[in-house]
């Protein structure tokens, strides 16, 4: 396993991180992941993602409505993990409470609220990574910086981060944290791989300026890049988040999929490790978030940290983006 600081920071975090995003309570009644993996279903994933040495976790609140969290925090614990080496991400944002008042947000209420809710379902005194899980365009920014820059100074984080934004949001939110002596962002997570690439535009370029960590969200494109073109699969049969995030662009999706299967032919590589291994060699980037449901996928994602693509690869791989219209901030 390859270590990197995490961005301008002092901790160190394996360059995969495991999305527990794929651990919870199944079924679409839990949430809008039902391929969601149980604690015993997933147990044999865990363990060999932390046997292959993945120090870095990353969940939400919301996630299968908390039982995401909770099967972390009971994996910690079963596998006796130190808790001075691992580094534990959660999100706050979306409604945990849909309907109700102050059921979700980054008011300073919700913000206090769930992070109080995220601990006690994990089972920890801190978190690592406190992140907004997009920008909540209701509450003022002021609130939002203070609220978590409180969280950290109480203990109950280590750093904050943001997720899928605007680069002007981003800045914006970073200089009121400045000019007010509050914790700043110290991570992004957006979205980025092979067939969305728009935040090369803007964000990332931010992002490295500032010596923030980038984790992207669904680097494999919710496994739209690991197999050929219009593969069905057991999850992709059920799921019905990736039609909503890249169904509107299937027509300019397919060429960099296509183009992606035949250069993993002939490399005699797997599509998933060509993709990942695409997006590790970008400067950028500090660890891809890999929600894998198999063990086959976690030693995948870890063994594609030994491939170095050469620069004709690399064009190749990129030649037949076209531009998209940008999703996710919302």
């Amino acid at each position: 396993m390859q270590y990197v600081k995490f961005g301008n920071t002092g901790m160190d975090v394996s360059r995969i991180c495991l999305g527990m995003m794929s651990y919870g309570a199944p079924g679409s009644e839990n949430g809008v992941f039902p391929w969601a993996k149980t604690f015993d279903e997933g147990k044999a994933m865990f363990k060999r993602a932390v046997d292959l040495g993945i120090n870095y976790f990353d969940t939400a609140n919301v996630y299968q409505m908390g039982t995401s969290e909770e099967i972390t925090g009971r994996l910690i614990k079963e596998f006796g993990l130190n808790r001075d080496e691992i580094v534990v991400a959660t999100k706050v944002n979306f409604p945990m409470r849909p309907d109700r008042p102050n059921g979700g947000g980054l008011s300073r209420k919700n913000i206090m609220t769930e992070i109080d809710h995220s601990l006690k379902r994990l089972n920890l005194d801190y978190v690592d990574v406190y992140q907004i899980h997009r920008l909540d365009h209701d509450t003022p920014m002021e609130e939002i910086m203070e609220a978590l820059h409180d969280v950290v100074k109480s203990g109950k984080a280590r750093y904050i981060g943001a997720s899928t934004m605007w680069a002007w949001e981003l800045e914006r939110m970073q200089g009121i944290a400045e000019r007010n002596g509050w914790t700043k962002f110290a991570s992004l997570q957006p979205q980025y791989n092979l067939i969305y690439r728009e935040e090369e535009r803007e964000i990332l370029p931010l992002c490295q300026d500032r010596k923030m960590a980038v984790v992207p969200w669904s680097p494999l494109a919710g496994g739209r890049v690991t197999r050929p073109w219009g593969t069905q699969t057991a999850r992709s049969a059920i799921d019905d988040v990736s039609p909503m995030v890249w169904g509107a662009t299937e027509n300019v999706d397919k060429p960099v999929v296509d183009n992606l299967e035949a250069v993993a032919k002939e490399l005699n590589l797997p599509m998933a490790q060509v993709a990942l291994a695409w997006m590790l060699s970008k400067p950028y980037i500090t660890a891809p978030i890999v929600g894998g449901t198999s063990v086959q996928h976690i030693e995948q994602a870890v063994g594609a940290l030994d491939i170095k693509l050469d620069d004709e690869i690399i064009k190749r791989l990129e030649a037949p983006y076209m531009p998209h219209v940008k999703t996710g901030a919302f």
